[in-house]
């Protein structure tokens, strides 16, 4: 990786204010298959930017295109281009495992190692060979994802040990412990119930005075509470397949009072889901 690329990852540094990430996906195939088409996302710096639309509209997709997660999918291909601070993310000599580190992922089910919650949290630091002090680190990250006055004397238990809710903030915990730039959340709240989603929802309003992040939710109600902007994507059907693309983006109040497409306003009032 270019040391020029590496200084761009690198979130200690002053990147400029506005777009951290620029997604402009134009086709993206699985296989033969045209999963997304025409997304152009925008990612604010210091802002929730929130991704709504039915099921197989292509959110997820587009959000795990962000830090390389497709490549994990075979047959994973696109046109266009995601600039990260002006850099792309999938130059050739670009390590996957270093955008990662940088652009961090929270996935829909709470996913903990089968390991110990300090391991838990440890894991992505030692994977990025960090010399620091770990143990510092892994409290810090602890603290930041509001969970360290539950966890701190059974750090040595299972993070399978937790409930649902907290394995969730340790998953947060455990992504946001690299010191990342932006934090993609897929439906993060969706296995938890309303309690647990609150607590999440408020910590990423905490977070967010720290981290960029992306968030794919279901729950328009949840993108109104803590999204600065919302994308809509929904899906062309017409030519027989299910290729989702992006409707409308926008500040969060003007889509959801103002939408200037009218397949978004059917959306917003419940016509279709």
């Amino acid at each position: 990786m270019s040391a020029v690329l590496a200084n761009a990852l690198n979130p200690m540094g002053s990147p400029a204010a506005g777009v951290v990430i620029d997604c402009r996906l134009d086709k993206i195939f699985y296989g033969d298959f045209l999963a997304v088409r025409d997304s152009h996302v925008p990612i604010q710096k210091g802002q929730i930017t929130g991704f709504i639309g039915p099921s197989g509209c292509g959110k997820s997709t587009v959000l795990r295109s962000l830090n390389r997660m497709n490549d994990l999918v075979r047959g994973f291909r696109f046109d266009g281009h995601v600039h990260f601070h002006g850099q792309d993310v999938y130059g050739a000599n670009v390590d996957p495992v270093v955008v990662r580190r940088y652009i961090g992922m929270v996935f829909q089910q709470p996913n903990p190692f089968a390991m110990s919650i300090y391991d838990n949290v440890a894991f992505g630091l030692k994977l990025n060979r960090f010399k620091g002090d770990m143990d510092e680190r892994v409290e810090k990250a602890l603290r930041k994802a509001a969970i360290w006055d539950e966890v701190k004397d059974k750090l040595k238990n299972s993070g399978l040990s937790l409930s649902g809710g907290q394995q969730q903030r340790l998953c947060i915990a455990r992504a946001i412990a690299t010191e990342p730039s932006v934090v993609l959340m897929d439906e993060p709240c969706s296995a938890l119930d309303p309690i647990a989603t609150r607590k999440i929802e408020e910590l990423m309003l905490e977070l967010k005075t720290k981290y960029t992040i992306a968030l794919v939710t279901h729950n328009m109600q949840q993108a109104t509470r803590v999204a600065d902007k919302t994308a809509f994507f929904s899906v062309d059907i017409s030519k027989g397949g299910r290729t989702g693309y992006l409707v409308e983006l926008g500040d969060t109040r003007q889509i959801f009072e103002d939408p200037r497409e009218e397949l978004t306003k059917q959306y917003i009032s419940g016509e279709f889901s």
